[in-house]
């Protein structure tokens, strides 16, 4: 069975860029969420194998959806992304449970052998 992925990004043409890759090589997309807010409700919603988030958007920023999301499910996978090679938010990403950072703009063997890593 395909492993199930949430993307959340705020930007439509990211979502789709990394949906057409995950798709590509058979993986499942769970759904999309265009801020943070979306994505926390998405995630009780389908309960993905894993989340694809971006750190900064509107509403509510990847950190604290990430932050959401493994309060109501500690077993939580989630990836982020962002545009900003920030150190400060890499770090409180993964003390926050993330599992694995990429960072935008990113090739697609990037994005796979992180989710290969995180779900197989």
């Amino acid at each position: 069975m395909a492993k199930n992925i949430l993307i959340c990004d705020d930007a439509a043409f990211m979502r789709m860029m990394i949906k057409d890759i995950l798709t590509k090589n058979g993986y499942g997309i769970a759904g999309e969420a265009e801020n943070g807010a979306v994505a926390v409700d998405k995630y009780m919603e389908t309960k993905p194998d894993l989340v694809m988030m971006d750190i900064t958007m509107p509403e509510k920023d990847g950190i604290l959806a990430l932050k959401e999301i493994k309060a109501k499910d500690p077993g939580a996978s989630v990836i982020m992304c962002s545009a900003m090679g920030q150190q400060a938010m890499v770090i409180e990403a993964i003390q926050n449970g993330a599992r694995d950072f990429i960072v935008k703009p990113f090739a697609a063997d990037r994005i796979l052998e992180a989710v290969r890593k995180v779900i197989g």
